[in-house]
C-alpha cells in the first residue's frame, strides 16, 4: 500500500434492515470490521444506519455480504435512468462502467433496445451522482418531465414570466408552459420539483404537481365558470344602474333633466360611487389581487393592465365627486361608469372563454370515461367486482356481451367480436379468441369472454394514448416562438403607450384636455390585453390533437403537426403498410428430375425454422396440405440474400436469384415465370438442392383493399408518393404500378432505407415516412415527420413523431389534412390577435380623432378584448368538427 492510499480514509454510509437491539448492532459491527480495510464501523440502532471507516476504496459488495451473513440486510433500491447517444454496444458498456464507478452502486445493467439503465444501489445514493458519472461518459440523461398545473395565468405575457421563471432553476433543461390547458411541462430532475413550485409562486402565480387526484381541466374550468358566472352577474347588476345614470344622462337629453330635477347630479355621482365601489371590492377584486403585485414586481400582465385602467377612472371620479376644486376648471366629470362596464365586459369575456376552453380537453375526457371503473375478477372459483386500481397483472378476468374490457390482456377462454374503434378508428369489429389480445377501454360484442391481465394502470394502451394526447397537447410548436418574443415585452410597451398617450392629449389635445387624456389613456390599457395571442397557438393544438386522437391518429410530438403540413413526399414501407404483411403461397414448380411433393416437404421443413413472412406463408401452405414436416440441421441465414440447411443430408439453399447466381447456378429456366411473377407483384424465391437448381417459389403479399383509396387522396393533397423496400424491384414496379406511386426504391438493406429517406429529402424536401417494423425505426428517425402503424412494433412506434392506431393507410391523409387544417386555425387565430391589437390600440389613442372626431369609449375597448379571446378559442373548437378526407371506392 503506498504512502497516500494509507493515511486516507476513505467514508461510507449503509441503511441496515432487520435490526431489533443492541445485541444485533454488535453484530453487524462486528461482520463490518472483518471486512478487508474496515477500522472502523459504528451502527446506530435509531437512524439504522452503519457509518464506516476504511483505509481501502469502500467495497460496497463486501459489506453487504457481511451483514447477509450477519443475519440483517442492507436498503437497496432501483433506479431507472433513459440514456440519450447510445448508438452500440461499446456504448453500452462505458455507461455500465461509468456507473460502477459510483461506490454506492451494487450492480448497473444498460439496454441499448430501450435506451435504459437499471442501477441496483444503496439507499444513500444521489441520483445526481449517477447523472454525473454518465455525462462524465460522454452520455446525456434524459430528465423525466415534471407536470405542473399553474393558477392565475391570463394572457400570453403570463406564460412568458412563468417560463422564464421556471427556466431560472438550476437543473431545468427544457420548460413549455400552456396557456390552453394551463399546464408547465419541464425537463428537470424529479428533485428539482419544489424549487420549481417556489419559482413558480415568487413570479406571482401558484403550481401544484399534477396527479391522478386532480380534477381534469374541463371540471377546472366548469367550476371557474360558474364562480365566474355568480360574479357575472353581480357586476352586471351593481354596473348596469350605473350605466343608466350616467350615460342615459349623454343620450336622452330627457333623462338627464329628470335626473337633475328629482334626484340630482351630485346624489347621482354617489350613488355612481357606490355601486361602482361594490364592483370593484368584490366581482373585480380578482383583477387588482393578481395585477397589482405584477405590477410591483415590474412584470405587469393582463390583470396589471385592467386594475391600471379601472383605478385610474375611479380615481379621476372619486376626486370630481368629492374634491371638484382640485381638477382644472371643465374638467369635472365622473366616469364610475367605465370602471364598473369595464369589469362587467371583461368578466363576461372570461366567463364565455372558461367555458369554450372546458371544450378543448373533452377529446381526453372521452378516452379517460372509456375505463370501466370496475372488473369481475375471478377469485377462488367465484366471480368478485373489483375497483380497476386494485386489478393486477396476472389475474382472471370475465367479460360479458356488452361490457368494456376493462385492462389490458390476452384472451385464455371464449370468444367474441371486439369493437376497437376508439382505439384504432376502424369501425368494424375485430374477432377475438384464445391467444389472442384485447385493450383496455374496447367493447367486447356478442360472446363472452375470460381474459388474463397484461397490463394495468399507467402501463395500459389507453393510459398510453392519453400520455401521449397530453403531452403533445401541451407542447409548443415553432410558430409559437414569435407569438413568445413578442408578448414578454407587450404589456410594458402597452402600459408605455398609454403613458405617452395621456401625455400627449394632455398637452396638445382639446379642452377639456385632461378628461381627453384619462379615457384615451384608458382605453389603450384596455383594448391592449394580449389574451387572444396567448390562446391562439394552444387552444388550436389542443382541440387538433384531440380531435386526431378521436380518429386514430396520434401526435408524439406537437412539432410534428405544424412539420406535417410542409409535407412534399410521403415514402412508405411496402410489407405491413402498403400490404397486409401477410404473405400467401401462390406458385411453386419444379426443373426436370426432382420430385415435387418431395422438394416442398423439404423446403417448407426448413421454412419452419425461418421467422420471415414469407417462410410462415409457405409453412401455413404445408399445414394446410397435411404435409408432415422433416429434421432440419446446421440452419443458417445467408445475409440479405436466404437461408441454408441440411435435410436427409442434402443441402438445400433457399433465397433470391442472386443467391442462385453467386452459386453458379443458372435460373433462366424459370426466366420467363420469373417475368410473370414479377409483373403480378409476386416475390420469386428459387430452391437448390445439393448445388443443383430444384424448383421456384412466388409469394404475394394482398395489398390492403383501403391502400387504393389512401395513394389517390395523397395524390389530392398534391403529394408525391414514395416505395422503399427491400422486395426485388421487379416486384416492387409491380405493385407500384398498380398503386400508381411516383417513386420506387427497391433492394434496399435496413440500414439503406436512412440513405433513401436522405436522397428523397435532397431531392423534394420535407419528407414523411410511413414504416411498421424494427427495421423502419431508423428511417422513422431521419425522416422530418415518422409515422409508424400502430399495430407494428413498440421499437418503431417508439421512433416516431405521429403513431396512428390502425393499419389502414388512410390514415396518412387524414393526419396530413389534419395537420393543414389546424395550422390553418392556428395562422387565422394568430392573425386576428396581433392585427386586433395592431389596428385598434392607435384608434384607442385617439388617431382617429383630428380627421374624424372618433374616439373609443374604454367600455367598447373592454368588450372588444373580451370578444378577442372568445372568438380564438370558439375558432379552435371549429376543428372539433374535422372529417378528413373523403375516400373514393377502388
Amino acid at each position: 500500500m503506498n504512502d497516500s492510499t494509507e493515511n486516507k480514509l476513505f467514508e461510507g454510509k449503509l441503511a441496515i434492515e432487520g435490526m431489533t437491539c443492541a445485541s444485533c448492532v454488535a453484530r453487524v459491527e462486528k461482520a463490518l470490521k472483518k471486512v478487508d480495510g474496515v477500522s472502523n464501523a459504528e451502527v446506530n440502532l435509531a437512524t439504522e444506519t452503519a457509518q464506516i471507516q476504511s483505509q481501502l476504496p469502500l467495497d460496497y459488495p463486501a459489506f453487504i455480504q457481511a451483514v447477509e451473513k450477519a443475519g440483517f440486510g442492507v436498503a437497496q433500491k432501483q433506479i431507472e435512468l433513459n440514456i440519450e447517444g447510445m448508438t452500440c454496444a461499446s456504448c453500452v458498456s462505458r455507461v455500465e462502467k461509468a456507473l460502477k464507478k459510483v461506490p454506492e452502486v451494487i450492480d448497473a445493467k444498460v439496454n441499448l433496445a430501450t435506451e435504459k439503465a437499471t442501477v441496483t444501489a444503496l439507499e444513500t445514493v444521489h441520483t445526481t451522482e449517477l447523472v454525473k458519472s454518465v455525462e462524465k461518459a460522454g452520455f446525456q440523461i434524459a430528465q423525466p418531465n415534471i407536470e405542473l398545473n399553474i393558477e392565475g395565468m391570463t394572457c400570453a405575457s403570463c406564460v412568458a414570466r412563468v417560463e422564464k421563471a421556471l427556466k431560472a432553476v438550476g437543473g431545468v433543461s427544457h420548460a413549455t408552459v400552456n396557456l390552453a390547458n394551463e399546464k408547465a411541462f419541464i425537463q428537470a430532475p424529479a428533485s428539482q420539483t419544489q424549487q420549481l413550485v417556489a419559482a413558480v409562486k415568487k413570479a406571482g402565480y401558484e403550481a401544484t404537481l399534477v396527479t391522478e387526484q386532480q380534477p381534469s381541466l374541463a371540471e377546472k374550468k366548469a367550476d371557474e365558470a360558474r364562480l365566474l358566472k355568480r360574479d357575472l352577474i353581480i357586476a352586471l347588476v351593481l354596473a348596469v344602474p350605473v350605466f343608466i345614470l350616467e350615460m342615459g344622462s349623454h343620450m336622452i337629453p330627457a333623462f338627464h333633466h329628470f335626473i337633475a330635477h328629482n334626484l340630482g347630479t351630485q346624489n347621482s355621482w354617489y350613488i355612481q360611487f357606490v355601486l361602482t365601489t361594490l364592483v370593484l371590492i368584490f366581482p373585480g377584486r380578482r383583477f387588482y389581487q393578481h395585477g397589482i403585485p405584477a405590477l410591483t414586481r415590474l412584470a405587469p400582465d393582463m390583470n396589471s393592465l385592467v386594475a391600471v385602467g379601472t383605478l385610474a377612472a375611479f380615481s379621476f371620479s372619486c376626486v370630481a365627486t368629492f374634491a371638484p376644486q382640485l381638477l382644472p376648471q371643465g374638467t369635472v366629470h365622473v366616469y364610475f361608469e367605465a370602471a364598473a362596464v369595464i369589469v362587467a365586459l371583461i368578466l363576461l369575456g372570461r366567463f364565455m372563454e372558461a367555458k369554450a376552453k372546458g371544450k378543448t380537453s373533452q377529446a381526453i375526457q372521452y378516452l379517460v370515461g372509456m375505463q370501466p371503473k370496475t372488473a369481475r375478477v375471478e377469485q377462488s372459483s367465484s366471480i368478485v367486482d373489483m375497483p380497476i386500481a386494485d386489478v393486477q397483472s396476472g389475474m382472471l378476468i370475465e367479460i360479458r356481451p356488452g361490457e368494456r374490457c376493462p385492462v389490458d390482456g390476452e384472451v385464455v377462454a371464449g370468444s367474441s367480436y371486439i369493437d376497437e374503434s376508439m382505439i384504432s378508428g376502424e369501425p368494424l369489429p375485430v374477432a377475438k379468441q384464445v391467444g389472442d389480445q384485447v385493450v383496455g377501454g374496447t367493447i367486447n360484442q356478442n360472446g363472452h369472454l375470460k381474459i388474463k391481465a397484461t397490463a394495468v394502470g399507467q402501463d395500459s394502451v389507453l393510459a398510453q394514448i392519453i400520455q401521449m394526447v397530453e403531452q403533445a397537447q401541451g407542447s409548443k410548436l415553432p410558430i409559437q416562438a414569435l407569438v413568445d418574443k413578442v408578448t414578454l415585452w407587450f404589456v410594458p410597451v402597452v402600459m408605455s403607450l398609454a403613458v405617452l398617450t395621456f401625455l400627449i392629449w394632455y398637452f396638445v389635445g382639446p379642452e377639456p384636455s385632461l378628461t381627453y387624456a384619462l379615457i384615451n389613456a384608458v382605453a389603450v390599457l384596455i383594448i391592449a390585453c394580449p389574451c387572444a395571442m396567448g390562446l391562439a397557438t394552444p387552444t388550436s393544438i389542443m382541440v387538433g390533437t384531440g380531435r386526431g386522437a378521436e380518429l386514430g391518429v396520434l401526435f408524439r410530438k406537437g412539432e410534428a403537426l405544424q412539420q406535417l403540413k410542409n409535407t412534399q413526399v410521403v415514402a412508405v414501407d411496402k410489407t405491413g403498410t402498403l400490404t397486409e404483411g401477410k404473405p400467401t403461397l401462390t406458385d411453386f414448380e419444379v426443373t426436370t428430375g426432382f420430385n415435387k411433393d418431395q422438394v416442398f416437404q423439404m423446403l417448407a421443413s426448413v421454412e419452419a425454422k425461418s421467422e420471415h413472412p414469407i417462410a410462415y406463408a409457405i409453412v401455413q401452405a404445408a399445414q394446410d396440405m397435411n404435409i408432415q414436416l422433416l429434421e432440419v440441421e446446421n440452419f443458417d441465414s445467408v445475409t440479405g440474400a436466404g437461408i441454408q440447411a441440411l435435410v436427409n443430408g442434402q443441402q438445400l439453399f433457399i433465397g433470391a436469384d442472386h443467391l442462385m447466381q453467386k452459386m453458379g447456378l443458372d435460373t433462366t429456366v424459370f426466366a420467363a415465370q420469373a417475368e410473370i411473377m414479377g409483373t403480378e407483384g409476386k416475390t420469386p424465391l428459387y430452391v437448390s438442392i445439393d448445388q443443383q437448381l430444384a424448383a421456384i417459389v412466388a409469394v404475394a403479399d394482398p395489398i390492403k383493399s383501403s391502400t387504393y383509396s389512401a395513394i389517390q387522396a395523397l395524390h389530392d393533397l398534391g403529394l408525391k408518393v414514395a416505395m422503399i423496400t427491400g422486395d426485388n424491384r421487379h416486384t416492387a414496379a409491380a405493385i407500384a404500378k398498380q398503386l400508381k406511386i411516383d417513386h420506387v426504391i427497391a433492394e434496399v438493406m435496413p440500414e439503406q432505407k436512412v440513405q433513401s429517406v436522405q436522397q428523397l429529402q435532397q431531392e423534394h424536401g420535407v419528407v414523411c415516412f410511413v414504416g411498421d417494423g424494427i427495421n423502419d425505426a431508423p428511417a422513422l428517425a431521419q425522416a422530418d415527420v415518422g409515422m409508424a402503424i400502430g399495430t407494428g412494433t413498440d421499437v418503431a412506434i417508439e421512433a416516431a413523431d405521429v403513431v396512428l392506431m390502425s393499419g389502414n393507410l388512410q390514415m396518412v391523409p387524414t393526419a396530413i389534412a389534419l395537420s393543414t387544417a389546424t395550422m390553418n386555425n392556428i395562422r387565422q387565430n394568430l392573425f386576428w390577435a396581433f392585427v386586433y391589437n395592431a389596428a385598434l390600440i392607435p384608434v384607442a389613442a385617439g388617431v382617429l380623432y383630428p380627421f374624424f372626431g372618433v374616439l373609443l369609449s374604454p367600455m367598447f375597448a373592454a368588450g372588444a378584448m373580451a370578444l378577442s379571446s372568445v372568438f380564438v378559442v370558439s375558432n379552435a373548437l371549429r376543428l372539433k368538427a374535422f372529417q378528413g378526407p373523403i375516400f373514393k371506392e377502388s
